[in-house]
């Protein structure tokens, strides 16, 4: 894995998928989705944005309709319930159709406008994975993310700045090999450990993050938690069990 800063090479990205998961967050999904048009279209000619609506209940799920009513472009994946972050990534995933796919959260603490800075990089790699510059968060939540990080990579043999950075860009076959199981937040982890086992490649760049304007966060909840620490230690089993099968 190779860290990379500055990249002057054309980004070789000709068919984009960019999708963003979203539970309850109506009041950013409008600019953010225009936001996507805007950078996608810049980026190539053959693109499409996907919306997850992971069962939200505040009207989320209509007004990702309607964008998708004005936009042909836009399409939307409905949850009928909420089923966890995990779920609405590999949703995404699954639904992407164009040779790249590129997700961020929904809730507009990251700059779409920074994504034509992933693009160069993805030539010399499978995975480009940011990470959060200054990051917007409290004290407390900055430093369970800290060693969380930690415990993760030390557990699966990764080097990574900050593995749950929702600011990826992947070449989308690789989501033929990928097996993806978890349905909450270790989903990043699940991804990256599999892909490293595989022999994968990832580059990491900067990205900034902002303050949360809209909406709540789930990921500070006790529930949400607990279930990662359940199913990390399972995924760390199934993967020295199956080895790169």
């Amino acid at each position: 894995m190779d860290e990379l800063k500055t990249q002057t090479d054309p980004h070789p990205v000709t068919s984009l998928s960019v999708f963003f998961p979203c539970y309850n967050e109506r009041e950013s999904i409008r600019e953010m989705t225009k936001k996507a048009l805007s950078v996608a279209a810049d980026i190539c000619s053959d693109f499409e944005i996907i919306l997850v609506d992971d069962g939200s209940t505040d009207g989320t799920a209509e007004l990702a309709d309607d964008l998708a009513n004005e936009h042909p472009t836009v399409r939307v994946i409905h949850h009928l319930k909420n089923q966890g972050y995990g779920a609405a990534l590999q949703s995404g995933f699954r639904a992407a159709v164009k040779d790249y796919v590129f997700y961020t959260d929904g809730d507009g603490q990251f700059d779409l406008g920074e994504l034509p800075v992933l693009t160069p990089l993805i030539a010399h790699c499978d995975i480009v994975s940011g990470y959060r510059i200054n990051r917007q968060d409290g004290m407390l939540r900055k430093l369970n993310a800290f060693c969380w990080n930690r415990l993760v990579c030390f557990l699966f043999g990764l080097k990574l700045r900050d593995i749950d950075c929702a600011f990826k860009l992947y070449k989308c076959d690789l989501f033929d090999t990928i097996e993806m199981r978890s349905t909450g937040a270790l989903i990043d982890t699940e991804i990256l450990a599999r892909a490293i086992r595989k022999g994968y490649t990832i580059a990491q760049i900067g990205v900034h993050h902002y303050p949360r304007t809209a909406g709540q966060s789930t990921g500070a909840n006790l529930m949400v938690i607990l279930r990662a620490f359940r199913e990390l230690f399972k995924l760390r089993k199934q993967i020295r069990q199956t080895g790169k099968k």
